[in-house]
Order: structure tokens, then sequence, then C-alpha cells
């Protein structure tokens, strides 16, 4: 005799289980952002480089200067805590679907 179908809001175990993949999710957006800032960074010094090398041949030293690169680890740590909030918001049935998704991308999108 097959057990009764539970009907509502999740389980313990379904609960859990989306909560893991969402984390997962958010973390895998999170190191993806940080590969493609890490990439674009060393875009920027090799191009330095290279100006540098050319402007050596023209350019005083004194006039050879290099802009701070920006921090972008924080603002990836702030995506990661904004989509854990909603997850766990959409978990406890505060926010729909339709909520969610958007929100989702509004974060992802900043």
């Amino acid at each position: 005799m097959p057990l009764p179908r539970r009907m509502g809001r999740p389980g313990l175990l379904g609960t859990m289980a989306r909560t893991a993949v969402i984390t997962g999710t958010a973390s895998a957006v999170s190191n993806r952002m940080q590969r493609g800032a890490a990439e674009r960074q060393q875009q920027q010094l090799a191009a330095q480089a290279q100006e540098q090398a050319l402007g050596d041949q023209t350019a005083p030293a004194a006039a050879r200067t290099a802009p701070p690169a920006p921090a972008q680890a924080p603002a990836a740590t702030d995506r990661v805590a904004q989509l854990t909030a909603l997850a766990e918001l959409k978990a406890q049935g505060l926010l729909t679907d339709e909520e969610f998704a958007a929100e989702k991308a509004r974060v992802l999108s900043s």
C-alpha cells in the first residue's frame, strides 16, 4: 500500500534540499563573478603593461602612474547574502516563484 502524498508546504528534507540547491547556485554564481573580475583585472594589467612599455620610450618616469585596481570581492559576497536571504523568504512561503525570479534577476544584474 503506497504512502499517502502530503500536500502543502514541503517537509524538512524538501526544504533542506531546496536550500542546498539555492546555496550551491549562489556559490557558483559568486565564483563565476569573481573569476570574471579577476580576468578583467588581468586584462587591464596586461594593457597597462603594454602601454607602459610603449610609454617608457617617450614619457619620463614621473609621468607614469597606474590607477588602483577596483575591489570586486565585497560586491560578490553581498550578492550571495542577498540571494540566500531571498531563498529563505521563498522557502518560508513569503515570496511567490515570480517574485523570487524577479528579485533574483535584479540582484544578479546589479
